[in-house]
């Protein structure tokens, strides 16, 4: 069975627009967010893994969201964020956002894993994604 991890968020004014609803590019902060809680959720605190690992972070190279039910100003929803597939050196991430039972919005997110380039500390470069973190998600 694939993690799962299930994240409550508050809609707060600021994240709407003149009309009420939450401004489209707010859900691609919380769905960064979801994915961090993601890992946490694995028991990988991002600060501990850029130690452990000597690694960067994993920087968002391709998303896309299905926006179905907007949000406003007030209400609670929760984010369902899971990894759907791992590659050598990146990753897939599917958010389901849930008002109650009903799916507001599906987002994918590609993500890849980098570290610092060998040959220019001021530049990254992707790097396999070690196994021990993978197995944490299964």
């Amino acid at each position: 069975m694939t993690l799962v991890n299930r994240r409550e968020q508050f809609i707060e004014w600021g994240d709407c627009d003149p009309a009420g609803i939450v401004y489209y590019p707010r859900y691609f902060v919380y769905f960064d967010n979801a994915t961090v809680a993601l890992f946490a959720a694995a028991g990988l605190k991002k600060d501990e893994m850029v130690k452990e690992f000597d690694m960067v972070g994993y920087p968002m190279v391709d998303t896309r969201a299905k926006f179905s039910i907007p949000s406003r100003w007030g209400e609670t929803i929760v984010i369902e964020s899971r990894i759907a597939g791992w590659k050598r050196s990146s990753f897939d991430v599917e958010h389901r956002v849930l008002k109650g039972d009903a799916l507001a919005i599906e987002a994918w997110e590609t993500r890849v894993w980098v570290g610092r380039h060998p040959d220019d500390p001021d530049r990254i470069k992707s790097q396999p994604i070690p196994e021990e973190i993978k197995a944490r998600f299964a």
